[in-house]
């Protein structure tokens, strides 16, 4: 089975927590990353200043932060329909850290 390879091109910041990605198939997706700022990696970019310092890997092509924090290009891509299952994830890092 084939899976489609994504690679993130570029992004603009929209709005806070938000960020509008353009990947190599012309496609983009607006993502508010609110649900999954979470947990032990993705928890610190509940800050502005620490979300805010995105950058596009230029080897992986894809959205990370200062602090190791990633997503895989595919989800970014498909991000409508992974959303729901990510952010239980996230709920469940946040419940668990209590």
């Amino acid at each position: 089975m084939r899976h489609p390879i994504y690679r993130v091109c570029s992004f603009r910041i929209v709005a806070p927590f938000t960020l509008c990605v353009v990947f190599d198939d012309g496609t983009e997706q607006v993502i508010d990353f609110r649900p999954m700022l979470a947990g032990e990696l993705f928890g610190p970019l509940r800050d502005p200043s620490v979300f805010d310092q995105v950058s596009l890997d230029p080897e992986v092509h894809t959205l990370v932060w200062p602090n190791g924090a990633d997503f895989d290009p595919a989800t970014l891509h498909d991000w409508p329909e992974r959303i729901e299952a990510l952010a239980a994830r996230a709920r469940k890092w946040e419940s668990q850290a209590v």
